[in-house]
């Protein structure tokens, strides 16, 4: 987000939402990522923008049969039309920004969070 801000210079955007893409099969929790976004942004230009969260599901392609499936555990991940092993992800090891909403203040330093008394 740091990078993107840069892009921006010298105007700071005003955040509201950033939108997150997140893959079932990436081992991110999205409830603890949320938790942690929300300290990490404390006190920082993206102070009070909320993290939405895009559940990306697990869709594998069967490499013999060419078709795409929900790869299911129990199953251990196997294609369920032929049994073969899951050899192709589809989708579902995403983790990435999809889109960020924002506007400009017309004055810079509006757009920064008022500083914490000491």
């Amino acid at each position: 987000m740091n990078e993107w801000k840069q892009q921006h210079e010298p105007r700071i955007p005003r955040v509201s939402q950033v939108h997150l893409e997140v893959g079932s099969f990436t081992c991110v929790e999205p409830d603890q990522l949320v938790f942690t976004w929300r300290v990490a942004v404390q006190n920082t230009w993206l102070d009070g923008a909320e993290l939405v969260i895009e559940p990306v599901p697990l869709v594998g392609c069967c490499v013999r049969c060419n078709a795409t499936y929900s790869p299911d555990p129990e199953q251990a991940y196997r294609s369920p039309c032929c049994q073969e092993p899951m050899e192709e992800i589809v989708s579902g090891r995403e983790l990435r920004i999809r889109s960020v909403d924002y506007a400009f203040s017309d004055h810079p330093a509006d757009a920064l969070p008022a500083a914490t008394p000491a």
